[in-house]
């Protein structure tokens, strides 16, 4: 992997190709950048990026994670799920000036809530809010997530290195799934989002009733609804300006039938949720609802975000992920659901995204205020779309397209 070599170099390499590419922000635009202390760097070097591409205003949220340990540490519980009504309002002002949005993924301090109960910690959604969900189905914003190395991320992924070594090859990985080491990242990235949509296309040709997946512990089958498209994360604006909602992506995704999910399903990777990490979760549900969770680690954080309201218990995506991506073969999990959910397939609990249906099936998208992805996907799990009459085709297996 080569990749710029100064920590100046990466920050503006990485930011360039944000704003430009990614969240291709416009000439006039605010810009919207949500961050936890102690990703200043990188979003001093989105802001200046974003001026010279001719932002209006940049306008950064940021969350101080301490703050919300102090909220779950002593504040009545019954109030851990309250938002600011604020908080949601600025999102949706957001929509309505038709901004920019760039959020900076990955832990800070990853322990910081160790010593806390899962089942609180899982009621405090925050930085989350409900209304960003909104925004995204009603496309009136160009927004992407990207990735933050930090010292406290690198420690974590890489435990046996010492600070400096392993933030380093953190960056150097991050720089790679983000395609920074191309000639041309922009073109690797147009390359690739063609590879997605194709294979999104010929799957929905074959306009399957449902999917099932089988392999170690799995075997879930996930309805689909009639008007189930298949996206990959190109996404456009509702009046067409074009950008990427997540930079690495590697998925094709739909919205599912949130009444039509049966079976057990056994996590691939680890799953950090409502700064929890979640090991070994197994999930078992009937009739679309969850009626088991259970897990080597942290399995409170997550049943109590699926109590949060009716449709939290339920899907709001199923996404596929082959092994021609750049996180899988790096073949160590990032605690991070945006890298790892691009490793593996996955599915979500929680809001759908109405823009993966038509309109005619919009009443029957599940609709939540969580949207919680976990990672099933292996070389060792099978894929199959299922028709109406109950065959089964391949899809994907060993990583590999079959369709």
């Amino acid at each position: 992997m080569s990749v710029p070599g100064t920590n100046e170099e990466r920050l503006a390499a990485l930011a360039e190709l944000t704003v430009n590419f990614a969240a291709n922000v416009q000439p006039g635009q605010v810009l919207a950048i949500g961050a936890e202390l102690g990703k200043e760097e990188l979003v001093r070097a989105l802001a200046d990026a974003g001026y010279r591409a001719g932002a209006k205003f940049v306008d950064v949220a940021w969350f101080d994670p301490h703050i919300k340990h102090s909220r779950i540490s002593h504040a009545d519980p019954d109030s851990l799920g309250w938002v600011p009504p604020w908080i949601g309002q600025r999102v949706l002002a957001l929509g309505e000036e038709q901004a920019a949005r760039i959020g900076l993924t990955g832990p800070v301090e990853p322990h910081l809530f160790d010593d806390l109960d899962p089942a609180l910690v899982g009621r405090d959604q925050l930085p989350f809010v409900a209304e960003n969900g909104r925004v995204v189905s009603d496309r009136t914003t160009n927004w992407t997530a990207i990735p933050c190395p930090t010292a406290g991320w690198a420690e974590l992924c890489f435990p046996d290195m010492d600070s400096d070594a392993a933030l380093d090859r953190l960056w150097t990985e991050i720089a790679h799934v983000c395609r920074l080491d191309e000639e041309d990242p922009v073109a690797a990235w147009a390359e690739r989002m063609d590879l997605l949509e194709a294979m999104g296309q010929r799957l929905g040709g074959m306009q399957p009733d449902a999917l099932r997946l089988r392999g170690p512990g799995t075997d879930l089958e996930v309805g689909l609804l009639p008007t189930s498209k298949w996206i990959a994360a190109r996404f456009s604006r509702a009046d067409g300006l074009v950008h990427m909602a997540n930079m690495p992506s590697e998925e094709i995704f739909t919205t599912p039938d949130p009444e039509r999910v049966n079976g057990v399903v056994r996590s691939t990777k680890p799953l950090v949720a409502a700064g929890t990490v979640i090991e070994g979760l197994e999930v078992e549900f009937e009739a679309g609802r969850i009626v088991r969770i259970a897990a080597d680690q942290g399995a409170g954080a997550l049943r109590a975000m699926a109590e949060r309201d009716e449709g939290a218990s339920r899907l709001g995506e199923i996404a596929l992920v082959d092994g021609g991506g750049r996180i899988g073969p790096l073949e160590h999990p990032f605690y991070d659901t945006l890298l790892d959910e691009n490793a593996a397939s996955h599915i979500a609990i929680g809001s759908a995204y109405l823009f993966a249906v038509e309109e005619v099936d919009y009443p029957r998208a599940n609709k939540s205020g969580i949207h919680v992805d976990f990672m099933i996907g292996s070389n060792e799990v099978e894929t199959f779309a299922v028709s109406a009459d109950g065959a089964e085709t391949l899809v994907l297996a060993n990583g590999e397209w079959k369709i």
